[in-house]
């Protein structure tokens, strides 16, 4: 059986297309396998999974390119584990009910030009809440005059802070500094939000930042932080629970496993955040626990190098979604 080309037939040419086609596919489905103990190269993978998605198209591309059956029958395989863990995000955003909240959560930037205008902007959304870091001194007073009318109550702790339509209780600093950091760190916040629909447990966190280098992935401080953030949320009483941060990591890096283990994320909504100008991960997260996270999107570009994220959440607890792997 031949295609009309050179070099074999349609069943025996593109054998590398194929191969590179099940490996593809593979990390995919196991890139947990991949082992973190050089560079954590696994982290570093999990960090642009989705992107295996760019893999797939080029390679389809030369299967096609090379007329090779075989190429074409192996794509299936990256095709169906790619749609089965990143597909339902596109689904269209659900019907709003009776019980969902929207939050904002935005990492405004310490370099920041116009903290007025993103002020505006992240209030023109209109949040129940919403989730602020990188909150300079200077900038401080611009975001407390901007979003006070619409946003009375509101608590700051270090360079995080929480605007809240609901009154606020409880507030206090959250201790997610990490040994490693010896200089004043404070980016950790939690409070209860007095919702229409109960009380809720509210978290606000910048987790450490990560640097890829010839070394690989620089993470050791994110992933500290990020079991601290994760003791502090299973040592919580009180249901429901949101998390709101710049937690510098996808859902899919295990090193945010201590906050993915025991909270789920957003059902839909790709909601790519990081950087504004080409957004390549979504590292600007909202994560529930006894809720759902129904739909993840991002807002307008602001003054920012990250774009705001906004979710909205159901808080009926018979709609928590199944967790994703």
């Amino acid at each position: 059986m031949r295609w009309g080309a050179r070099g074999g037939s349609v069943w025996t040419r593109g054998r590398v297309i194929a191969a590179a086609a099940v490996l593809t596919a593979g990390l995919l489905v196991f890139h947990r396998a991949v082992p973190n103990s050089v560079g954590r190269a696994g982290s570093l993978l999990e960090s642009f999974l989705p992107w295996l998605g760019v893999v797939v198209v080029v390679l389809f591309a030369a299967a096609l390119l090379r007329r090779s059956a075989t190429a074409l029958s192996a794509l299936l395989l990256p095709v169906t584990a790619w749609t089965c863990l990143f597909g339902g995000l596109f689904l269209p955003e659900p019907r709003a009910g009776a019980r969902d909240l929207v939050v904002v959560q935005h990492n405004v930037s310490d370099e920041n030009t116009d903290p007025a205008g993103t002020a505006r902007a992240l209030a023109d959304a209109g949040a129940d809440l919403i989730a602020l870091e990188e909150l300079v001194p200077a900038a401080l007073p611009v975001y407390e005059r901007m979003l006070t009318r619409r946003y009375p109550y509101h608590e700051v702790r270090g360079t995080v802070g929480l605007w809240s339509r609901h009154p606020l209780t409880g507030a206090r600093l959250l201790d997610i500094k990490p040994r490693g950091i010896t200089e004043p760190w404070s980016r950790g916040l939690r409070a209860v939000v007095r919702s229409p629909h109960g009380d809720i447990a509210a978290y606000v966190a910048h987790l450490p930042s990560v640097r890829v280098g010839p070394g690989g992935l620089a993470s050791a401080n994110r992933d500290e932080s990020a079991r601290l953030l994760g003791r502090a949320l299973d040592a919580e009483e009180l249901d429901p629970v949101i998390l709101l941060g710049d937690l510098n990591g996808t859902v899919d890096d295990r090193g945010l496993a201590p906050l993915t283990s025991s909270m789920d994320v957003a059902e839909r909504g790709f909601a790519l955040s990081f950087p504004a100008a080409l957004p390549l991960a979504r590292i600007d997260q909202v994560m529930a626990r006894s809720a759902a996270v129904r739909h993840l999107r991002t807002l307008p570009e602001t003054g920012s190098d990250h774009l705001p994220v906004a979710a909205r959440i159901t808080l009926d607890r018979s709609a928590r979604p199944e967790r994703q792997a």
